[in-house]
């Protein structure tokens, strides 16, 4: 069965290592001549709105995914013509906007800060008068890693943020005091089969995730309970097939969720070697319709993310139990080159591979500093 994927990136690379040893071959169609996938799967550089490249892409594909949730809605409607596409189209249209994302989750019961739409920059007085400040103001459409986003504190942000915003729809969120971020990672088989991954914790630094620790410590069996159920009624309600992960923020016990995102996600990368299956796999026999694997995890796993630069690769190899993934991109400031998987039987042993990292992780980008990692495991162990 050969698989289409549109993007090349790092998630349509591991999409690849990980459906070759269980007989899957793959097509990539990306823009960008040096995308990752094409280093391992052939790869047709064009627009995504090429139309003859699609048909050429589409040649003979048994099915079409995607790595990331603004592929045009257009591009994967065309090529669902020819292949089935999964997650459906349905997912990538609610996804792409977070007043269409924002009123599922409310559709279907599952809580959300209080948010009001933004038609326009004028129209911004009149939402903060609503929702108070502080408060988080968005993009509706595009924005990720922290990009297009401003936080309001103060009439002052507000005002510097008046002087920068696009003319585009716009979003406006309650500011929520969390105590952490948490995200579920679930998949759906084409024939209804639905299996959870146990709650990850994560950790941001100027809006990119920089180190998730699974399975989240401390989590409260209604926790979990409450995460699958969201992602469960989530998944019905589109038709999903694949991997879907939502973020949620934890309030007092319970959840908030934040946002989701239609495919494989940087919060499960732990799961390549701290899971039975990996997210990559799951999203793969879910695709092509196999039956599920496992998602149980194998111990505990930290996972941080590699931005702008690697590391001594001998350094982070000589950690029992250290993994190190690279992606095959050019280093530059703000880019996702690779991450580190650590694996451990137990919390404390986690904690202690954390603290056994070398001098390249003790800096605040990796939400070290402060030792927020082991402090989070040791509180909660």
């Amino acid at each position: 069965m050969t698989i289409g994927i549109l993007g090349g990136g790092q998630l349509g690379y591991m999409l690849a290592l990980a459906g070759y040893p269980i007989g899957l071959r793959f097509r990539i169609l990306d823009p960008s001549p040096d995308a990752p996938a094409g280093m391992i799967a052939p790869h047709i550089a064009a627009a995504y709105e090429d139309r003859d490249a699609l048909k050429k892409f589409s040649d003979g594909l048994e099915a079409v995914t995607y790595e990331f949730e603004n592929v045009p809605v257009e591009t994967a409607k065309f090529l669902s013509e020819r292949a089935p596409v999964y997650p459906p189209i349905a997912a990538l249209e609610e996804a792409q906007d977070r007043v269409r994302e924002k009123n599922l989750f409310q559709k279907l019961g599952i809580p959300v800060a209080d948010f009001v739409e933004v038609r326009s920059a004028a129209a911004l007085d009149s939402a903060i008068h609503r929702i108070g400040l502080p408060a988080v103001l968005k993009t509706t459409r595009m924005g990720y890693d922290g990009k297009g986003q401003w936080a309001l504190r103060t009439q002052e942000d507000v005002d510097k943020a008046r002087a920068e915003l696009p003319s585009t729809p716009l979003i406006l969120e309650k500011w929520v005091n969390f105590e952490r971020e948490l995200s579920m990672l679930a998949v759906r088989s084409r024939g209804g089969q639905i299996h959870f991954y146990p709650l990850v914790e994560n950790h941001h630094r100027g809006g990119i995730l920089r180190l998730s620790i699974a399975p989240a410590p401390m989590v409260s069996p209604a926790l979990q309970v409450a995460a699958e159920g969201a992602a469960r009624q989530v998944l019905e309600a589109l038709g999903y097939v694949g991997v879907l992960c939502i973020e949620f923020f934890e309030v007092g016990g319970r959840l908030l969720a934040n946002e989701m995102a239609p495919r494989v996600h940087n919060s499960g990368h732990w799961t390549i070697e701290g899971a039975v299956c990996s997210q990559f796999e799951n999203h793969l026999r879910a695709v092509a319709g196999l039956p599920l694997g496992a998602t149980a995890a194998h111990g505990y796993s930290a996972m941080l993310n590699l931005i702008g630069e690697l590391p001594n690769a001998a350094e982070v190899l000589q950690i029992p139990d250290a993994h190190l993934h690279l992606y095959g991109k050019e280093p530059r400031p703000g880019r996702k080159v690779g991450h580190v998987a650590l694996r451990a039987a137990t919390l404390d042993q986690l904690q202690q591979g954390l603290r056994q990292l070398p001098p390249f992780f003790q800096r605040p980008e990796f939400c070290l500093d402060r030792g927020a990692a082991a402090e989070a495991l040791g509180r909660r162990a």
